[in-house]
C-alpha cells in the first residue's frame, strides 16, 4: 500500500468516526431492553423531575433520544406480539391479553437473528406461549430463557418460581394465590419475600452477556418494572413492589409512589451494570443497546399516574389508544456507530423492530410484515417513513386508531355501535389531543376511516367487528 492511500485511508475512517457513520461490523450484537408499563415522561431525559434516571439520561446524552416512537399495542401481550413479528396488531396473531400462544409458522425476530448465526436469550416476562404450547422462547427462536411465561404470574415479583427454558426454578418465596376474578389460580401476592425476580433478571443478562461475549448475541431483556402487582390485595399491600424505597425512603410521599420511583431508579441502576459490562468484556462499540417501554403508565396496584407527571404532556395511559397509551421512551445506544447527543422525530413504532434486527444481521425480512427498518436513522442517512401506524384493542369496547402524518383518528365503543365515536386530531398542533377537529376535516376523516378497514384482517381470537 502506498503512504498516498494509506493517508488517504486513515481520513476516510476518521471522518467517518468524527460523522457517527461509521461502518458496520459484520454482526453486530444487539441488547433489547423493554420496561413494562413505564410511560413517556417517567424518565430524566424525557422530562421526569422527581424519579433519578441517571444511566438512562446518559444513554441518551451519547446517543439517540426517539420524541415519536409508539408501542406495538396499548398493553403487554399484543405489544410483545408486534415487537416479535413485525406484525401490527392488524394482522398479528395476538392482539390483547388472553391466554393466546404464537403459532410455529409465526417468525420471530429471534429465529431469524439465529438464522444469522446470533446467540439468542430472552430474560424477563414472554406472555406469548404457555409451558407445552408452540408459543414457549425455546420454540420461537430462543436459545436460552429464562423468566415468566405467563404475564399474570409476572405481577408477582416475588413468585414461586420461573422458567429456565422448560424447567420451572423453585424460589424461595411463599406466595397466596388468587381465588377471584380474573387471575384465578394465578395471579398471586407473596407472603415471605426473599428473591426479587427483577434482581434475577439483571443476574442472568449479565451472565448471558459474559458468556456470549465471544460471538454475535441477541438478548431481549423484558423486565417487568414498574408493573404492578394486581393482586396485592391479597396481602393487602400497595403493589408497588420493592425490596426498599432507596432514595425515596424520606420523600414526603405515599409509599406507592415511593414504590414506583424506588422501582425506575433500581431498574436505571442496573442498565448501567449492563453498560458497565459491555465496557469491561470491550464489546461496547460493537453492540446496539435499545431501551423503550411497552406501553404507557398504568394505574394498577393503587399507582396514581398523574403524581410524576408519567404520561408527560400526552393525554391517556395503559389501555387507551390516545399518544398516552401508545408513546413511549426509546433511547439507542452504540457508541462510535450512533452519533451522541441526537434527537430524532422519526415517527417508528414496535414492528419496526424486526427488519431492523435484520438489516443488523445482513439477513432478510419477512415481504409480509409492516415494519420498516430504522437503521438510517440511526446511521443518520436518508430514512423512509411510514404511510401510516394502525392499532386496535378489543377491551373497554373496542378501539382502533390509526396515525397518517399529523393527523391522529381514534375509534371508540366498537362493540356498542349507539355511542360508537369518532375523533381527529392534528398532533402537530395539539400533541395532547385536546381539540377533536373531525367536523372540521371531513375528507381527512373519509380517507382515516377507510384505514380502519384495510390495515386489518380479522380475527378468531380477538373480533373486533362481529360477522353479521
Amino acid at each position: 500500500m502506498t503512504l498516498l492511500v494509506m493517508f488517504a485511508s486513515l481520513i476516510s475512517c476518521q471522518n467517518k468516526k468524527e460523522s457517527g457513520k461509521a461502518e458496520l461490523n459484520e454482526k453486530p450484537n444487539i441488547i433489547y431492553i423493554l420496561a413494562d408499563d413505564l410511560g413517556y415522561g417517567d424518565v430524566g431525559c424525557y422530562g421526569q423531575t422527581e424519579i433519578k434516571t441517571p444511566n438512562l439520561d446518559k444513554m441518551a446524552a451519547e446517543g439517540m433520544m426517539f420524541t415519536q416512537h409508539y408501542s406495538g399495542s396499548t398493553v403487554c401481550a399484543p405489544s410483545r406480539c408486534v415487537l416479535m413479528t413485525g406484525l401490527h396488531t392488524g394482522h398479528a396473531k395476538v392482539r390483547g391479553n388472553a391466554n393466546v400462544p404464537l403459532d410455529e409458522t409465526d417468525i420471530t425476530v429471534a429465529e431469524l437473528l439465529k438464522s444469522a448465526g446470533y446467540k439468542t436469550g430472552l430474560i424477563g416476562k414472554w406472555g406469548l406461549g404457555e409451558s407445552g404450547s408452540s408459543g414457549i422462547p425455546n420454540k420461537q427462536g430462543f436459545d436460552y430463557f429464562f423468566g415468566y411465561l405467563n404475564q399474570i404470574r409476572a405481577h408477582n415479583f416475588y413468585p414461586d418460581y420461573l422458567w429456565r427454558n422448560t424447567t420451572k426454578v423453585p424460589l424461595d418465596n411463599e406466595i397466596v394465590v388468587a381465588q377471584e376474578g380474573y387471575s384465578k389460580g394465578i395471579g398471586s401476592a407473596s407472603t415471605n419475600k426473599n428473591a426479587y425476580s427483577h434482581d434475577l433478571f439483571t443476574a442472568h443478562a449479565l451472565e448471558f452477556v459474559e458468556k456470549s461475549a465471544d460471538t454475535a448475541f441477541f438478548l431481549y431483556l423484558a423486565y417487568t418494572i414498574p408493573h404492578a402487582n394486581n393482586e396485592h390485595w391479597l396481602i393487602d399491600e400497595h403493589g408497588m413492589e420493592v425490596p426498599d424505597y432507596g432514595l425515596y425512603e424520606s420523600k414526603d410521599w405515599p409509599d406507592k409512589q415511593k414504590g414506583l420511583a424506588a422501582m425506575i431508579t433500581r431498574m436505571d441502576s442496573d442498565i448501567g451494570k449492563i453498560k458497565m459490562k459491555l465496557e469491561e468484556l470491550d464489546i461496547t462499540k460493537n453492540t446496539l443497546v435499545i431501551f423503550t417501554s411497552d406501553n404507557g403508565p398504568h394505574a394498577e396496584g393503587e399507582n396514581d399516574p398523574e403524581f410524576f407527571n408519567s404520561n408527560g404532556k400526552f393525554r391517556g395511559i395503559k389501555r387507551d389508544l390516545y399518544e398516552g397509551g401508545i408513546r413511549v421512551p426509546m433511547i439507542a445506544y452504540w457508541p462510535e456507530t450512533i452519533e451522541p447527543g441526537q434527537t430524532s422525530d422519526h415517527i417508528s413504532t414496535f414492528w419496526d423492530f424486526l427488519p431492523t434486527a435484520c438489516d443488523l444481521a445482513g439477513v432478510k425480512a419477512p415481504k409480509n410484515i409492516d415494519g420498516i427498518s430504522f437503521l438510517p436513522e440511526l446511521l443518520g442517512k436518508e430514512q423512509a417513513k411510514h404511510d401510516n401506524l394502525y392499532w386496535e384493542f378489543t377491551e373497554q369496547g373496542g378501539k382502533q386508531a390509526v396515525r397518517k402524518g399529523k393527523w391522529k383518528l381514534v375509534k371508540l365503543n366498537i362493540f356498542n355501535p349507539d355511542k360508537t365515536r369518532v375523533e381527529l386530531y392534528n398532533l402537530e398542533n395539539d400533541p395532547s389531543e385536546q381539540n377533536d377537529v373531525s367536523e372540521q376535516h371531513p375528507d381527512v376523516m373519509n380517507e382515516m376511516t377507510k384505514l380502519l378497514e384495510t390495515e386489518r384482517t380479522e380475527s378468531k381470537e380477538f373480533t373486533l367487528y362481529p360477522s353479521k
